[in-house]
């Protein structure tokens, strides 16, 4: 049987025990985080967890990537470039960012 990407995706946000938080998911599905990232699995980025796992401990962590996020990047998980997300506001990419760093 062939599923869909979007079950998937929507599978692996529900199944997942980490970033259970409903508001930060309505929050990244609203803001289209959920085409290229989930919580665990690796989409067309990284999964959040990775995330969460390769900034533990960076203080500098949060600036770094609301910065990324705002503007995109390329080259840290691979080829595949994060567009810039120009139009989310600059406390919803605050408030995504800080939920990722959490691993929660």
């Amino acid at each position: 049987m062939k599923y869909s990407p979007l079950i998937l995706i929507a599978g692996s946000l529900i199944a997942a025990p980490a970033f259970s938080n409903p508001a930060a998911t309505q929050l990244a599905q609203k803001s289209n985080c959920v085409a290229c990232h989930a919580a665990e699995t690796k989409l067309v980025g990284p999964s959040w967890k990775d995330i969460s796992r390769k900034y533990e401990g960076d203080a500098t962590a949060e600036a770094k990537l609301i910065a990324k996020v705002k503007k995109g990047g390329a080259g840290v998980w691979g080829p595949v470039p994060m567009p810039p997300n120009v139009t989310v506001k600059d406390a919803d990419v605050k408030t995504l960012v800080q939920w990722v760093l959490s691993g929660k």
